[in-house]
């Protein structure tokens, strides 16, 4: 039996403040082929999944917390135990809009790395409404800055996303 435990999982975190812990593929000891699967958080006001598409259908499930999630032309809050379907090549955002942390769970197939992690990490994401569709109206804008040190995991615990993607929320229109 192969168990993955969130506890021996370091994860990584990402410049839009967030860390990703990949429960199954990835860095996990649960390998899939069909799908992958993993546990994510938001920091508070503002930590992000930037906008982006993949090849894979993904759904995203909300733990706790609340979120706006951007999907394609729509924007709507989500909140905890809901889950959005979003469907392959469709360019979604999620962003924390709450005071505390969001907790999320991804699931997406085929299994396989996806493109904008690496692209968020090396500061290349397709920005919004120029190299990518715009995001919707009255959406929370797109964090697209890469870390001053690279990239951040385990083996680099104490580094910090740039400041200039520190809270998306508050300029937002509401």
């Amino acid at each position: 039996m192969i168990i993955a435990d969130l506890a021996q999982i370091p994860g990584r975190t990402y410049p839009a403040r967030r860390r990703t812990q990949n429960l199954v593929s990835g860095a996990s000891p649960i390998q899939a082929r069909n799908f992958s699967m993993g546990n994510v958080a938001l920091e508070p006001n503002g930590g992000q999944v930037p906008w982006h598409n993949q090849e894979q259908e993904e759904i995203y499930f909300i733990v706790e917390g609340e979120a706006e999630m951007c999907l394609g032309e729509e924007r709507q809050t989500l909140r905890t135990g809901q889950a959005v379907y979003i469907p392959p090549r469709v360019f979604h955002q999620l962003t924390n809009i709450g005071d505390v942390p969001c907790r999320m769970i991804y699931c997406y197939g085929p299994a396989g790395d996806v493109a904008h992690w690496r692209q968020e990490l090396d500061g290349t994401l397709p920005r919004a409404g120029i190299e990518a569709p715009p995001l919707p109206v009255g959406a929370r804008p797109q964090c697209t800055e890469r870390t001053a040190r690279g990239a951040l995991d385990d083996d680099n615990q104490n580094s910090r996303p740039a400041a200039s993607c520190a809270n998306l929320t508050e300029d937002a229109p509401k």
